[in-house]
């Protein structure tokens, strides 16, 4: 699992690694938390992101938003995501009928990232153990082997 948030530049720079190591590592599955706490564009991408999910896009637009160096305004964010192959007028349809959904799913991330005392992003949960900050591929390998030796088979 782990907690991001599409302005946080640590985000950003490790989210290729996270990308990388669930690629190839069949074993792992990757729980992804819009936690948009750097203003409102965050707020406006990661409801996006969810929308998009409605699509089958989530990873998609995830990954675009991740990898943009583009602001993250409205026109911005509909030229991405259109480009990740979602459907504009559906996804804003999408923000409109589920948006009181959408909004409850990132105040769900809220709370579950403030009760775990997580105070920024990036922060992960890799097995049993929570780790705050970016993690590059060979640090996310080390976390994942280690939450395996604890975990029972």
């Amino acid at each position: 699992m782990v907690f991001t948030d599409y302005q946080c530049p640590i985000c950003r720079g490790v989210d290729g690694a996270l990308d990388r190591v669930r690629r190839t590592d069949r074993g792992v599955r990757v729980i992804y938390k819009d936690w948009p706490i750097l203003g409102e564009a965050s707020r406006f991408a990661a409801r996006v992101a969810l929308a998009a999910d409605r699509q089958g896009r989530y990873v998609a637009v995830h990954n675009a938003l991740m990898q943009t160096r583009r602001p993250l305004n409205r026109e911005g964010v509909r030229q991405l995501v259109t480009q990740a192959g979602v459907d504009w007028p559906r996804l804003e349809a999408d923000l409109r009928l589920h948006g009181p959904d959408i909004d409850a799913q990132l105040a769900r991330h809220d709370g579950q990232a403030w009760s775990l005392g997580i105070e920024g992003t990036p922060a992960y949960l890799v097995g049993p153990f929570l780790i705050r900050g970016g993690l590059d591929e060979s640090a996310l390998k080390a976390a994942i082997a280690s939450a395996r030796r604890d975990r029972p088979l």
